[in-house]
């Protein structure tokens, strides 16, 4: 009786270190996944931030005005240069 109960003991005793050793498998799993996850989640923020400093730098109105004049070859507008269309053609 007592070696039947000395077995019974030794299998919970087998079944508690390998359920032991699972959890501890899936606990560092589940680290390295949640370590990955907060350096690609860091990484999107670097690149959100690299975003909103060039979505701000090229909206700058000298900006888009150098462009017009250099690459588009526009000019100012002014009050010489304006011609008034009127309905009768004179």
């Amino acid at each position: 009786m007592s070696g039947k109960i000395n077995a019974v003991l030794a299998a919970l005793l087998v079944i508690c270190a390998l359920s032991l050793v699972r959890s501890q498998y899936e606990a560092r799993h589940l680290f390295i996944e949640l370590e990955r996850a907060q350096s690609q989640a860091r990484q999107l923020d670097i690149e959100w931030a690299q975003l909103q400093l060039d979505q701000s730098t090229l909206g700058k109105h000298a900006r888009i005005e150098e462009i017009a004049r250099r690459d588009l070859e526009m000019t100012p507008l002014t009050p010489a240069r304006t011609q008034y269309l009127t309905e009768g053609g004179e």
